[in-house]
């Protein structure tokens, strides 16, 4: 007999870190003997980290393909007016075919409904105790169309509050002038942040990560804040372990990411646009020490000021020398906002910067084994789950004073697991990346304090108990 039954709902095709909690989500949910499912967007084929089924492999899952809307967008259609139109995004990205959400009309939304619908009706006689629904789109109005009477648990990842944020920025403005500078993409600003909102609304439980998030969403959402129930995102403790690998392993592993399979990019977009010779890699080691490493992890957004980390890092390197080479693992293809980072490496010509490209959770696990410092200045994160990843996996982070990473950073002035800086100061940045790197002896102990604070606290079953105790609560009030 099973506990109950829950649809997971993710419009968007794996990317980041809402794909992660809804893979982890689900199967701690199934191990704790739920009926889960998933429905999911899909992009490539077979062994891409964008396919579904191969994300999500071992999980039950249901998907809309958009690879086809993407090769339409290739040959210049619209790929969000396709037979299964490709979603749209919270962010305004250069040359990318998902546009912004408010730069989609209500007719093209409606398209989203209607490819949704026919995904969930290809379930079959799946009938879900619980619609638990990540992010706000179109999926949405799909699934209550389809079971009314099921109670919605919607689960925010921050990336909508900043869009929404914006909007308020724009309505500001009174119209002139918007967060990206292209009032074109804001069209339909006024339509969405109905549509958003009243969603989320309607919607018997919120889910937050910090408490922060949960503050920004109550005040941006206009919901109860007795709605809103704040659940921190876990962490596989067992596959985000410490790994104590030798230079020579780690030389070995660089050398396939960098030079044998380079899958950097350039403003091109193309996977393998930024690579390596193995004469690149002396800058790992010195004489026959390898040097400290440190690791950018995330995709090419604007909130998370990669632009902001190289030009600090470029000053580093100008008072300490090449004592540390910096790896930027992420940022998927194609996709960036702002200035792209390989970009400011080039034209500023910084060097000990390497581009690893985006790559799947196994190779982020030896990555972070390959590291000594994560380093990741982003702002306004709705929660940071990359930092936990670190800190499972031995490494003491840096991180700024805003949004989720102050909810579980150094909350014990006697035994701090990173720093924390003030967003933005390059100033800081700078002189928290001087101490860490001449200061070995504190970076091994806040790495310590760092791997027991997670493995006291955020583990995936941790944090599947307490979402099924949301569950039990809205099935309750039916």
């Amino acid at each position: 007999m099973t506990r109950g039954s829950v649809l997971h709902g993710l419009s968007f095709f794996p990317r980041g870190g809402s794909a992660q909690v809804v893979r982890y989500l689900t199967a701690a949910l199934l191990e704790a003997g739920w009926t889960a499912r998933i429905a999911a967007g899909s992009l490539g084929a077979a062994g891409s980290p964008s396919h579904a089924e191969t994300f999500f492999a071992g999980l039950p899952v249901s998907t809309a393909d958009f690879t086809p809307a993407v090769e339409a967008w290739k040959r210049g259609e619209d790929p969000l007016d396709q037979p299964v139109p490709l979603h749209a995004s919270y962010e305004d990205k250069a040359g990318a075919p998902d546009r912004i959400f408010t730069a989609v009309s209500p007719e093209l939304a409606g398209r989203q409904v209607d490819s949704w619908r026919r995904v969930l009706m290809r379930l079959g006689p799946l009938q879900p105790e619980v619609l638990h629904l990540h992010h706000l789109t179109p999926l949405h109005d799909a699934a209550e169309e389809l079971w009314p009477e099921v109670p919605v648990v919607t689960h925010l990842h921050g990336t909508e509050l900043l869009m929404l944020e914006g909007m308020e920025q724009y309505s500001g403005a009174g119209g002139k002038g918007s967060p990206i500078g292209v009032s074109e993409s804001w069209r339909y600003a006024g339509y969405w942040a109905d549509r958003l909102r009243a969603t989320a609304q309607r919607s018997q439980r919120i889910l937050a990560v910090s408490t922060d998030h949960a503050a920004r969403a109550t005040r941006v959402l206009g919901v109860p804040e007795d709605r809103v129930t704040v659940i921190p995102n876990g962490v596989d403790t067992e596959h985000f372990g410490h790994l104590d690998l030798t230079p020579r392993q780690r030389l070995a592993l660089l050398q396939q990411w960098l030079v044998d399979d380079p899958r950097g990019w350039d403003e091109s977009g193309r996977q393998g646009s930024v690579r390596y010779s193995a004469a690149d890699l002396g800058a790992f080691v010195d004489s026959t020490e390898m040097r400290p490493v440190l690791l950018y992890v995330g995709r090419f957004t604007a909130v998370k000021r990669l632009p902001h980390l190289l030009r600090a890092y470029a000053r580093v390197r100008s008072q300490l020398g090449p004592v540390a080479p910096l790896l930027v693992w992420g940022g998927h293809p194609g996709e960036w906002e702002g200035e792209h980072p390989y970009s400011v490496v080039e034209r500023e010509r910084i060097e000990g910067v390497f581009f690893v490209g985006w790559r799947g959770h196994e190779d982020l696990r030896l990555g972070l084994g390959c590291a000594d410092l994560m380093v990741a200045p982003s702002v306004g994160e709705a929660f940071g789950a990359v930092y936990l990843e670190a800190m499972s996996a031995g490494l003491p982070v840096v991180a700024t004073r805003t949004g989720g990473p102050p909810t579980f950073l150094n909350l014990d002035p006697h035994s701090p697991e990173g720093w924390l800086i003030p967003p933005d100061d390059e100033n800081a940045l700078v002189e928290v990346l001087t101490t860490a790197l001449t200061c070995p002896a504190e970076r091994l102990r806040r790495a310590q304090a760092a791997r027991a604070l997670v493995r006291r606290g955020y583990s995936w079953q941790a944090v599947a108990d307490k979402v099924v105790g949301v569950y039990d609560e809205v099935r309750s009030l039916l």
